[in-house]
């Protein structure tokens, strides 16, 4: 059974997808790109504050389901330029502590929107 998750602390789908789903114990959250759900707009124009935002949107939507980034396995980093990888993994750093979860980075051609990064994750609920 799978179950869709929301919430308006993160913006609201783009497209035909969902913020995430949960799938028994597996959450798979959509790709987040670095728009404030409060103003519609991206949080900044630099890889650090897009950053911040797109995994503030993962934590938000983990917290709606009750989880935490703690309950983060696996993410997939998408990045408009891969010089930009060194700043990402400061601000990317901060949201994880202990043991990190597996992660794979990429350049991309193009980003949704003309976003920097868009990131998405999954999830394991214990």
């Amino acid at each position: 059974m799978k179950k869709a998750l929301e919430t308006m602390q993160a913006p609201a789908a783009i497209g035909p997808y969902s913020q995430a789903i949960r799938a028994d114990k597996m959450i798979f959250v959509s790709g987040q790109l670095p728009i404030d759900p409060a103003t519609g707009e991206f949080a900044g124009n630099d890889i650090g504050t897009q950053t911040r935002q797109s995994l503030t949107n993962i934590k938000h939507i983990l917290e709606s389901d009750g989880l935490t980034m703690a309950n983060v396995v696996k993410t997939t980093v998408l990045l408009q330029n891969i010089d930009d990888f060194s700043a990402m993994n400061e601000v990317y750093a901060t949201f994880f502590d202990g043991v990190c979860p597996a992660r794979a980075a990429f350049e991309v051609a193009a980003i949704p929107k003309g976003a920097l990064v868009e990131i998405e994750a999954i999830a394991y609920a214990e």
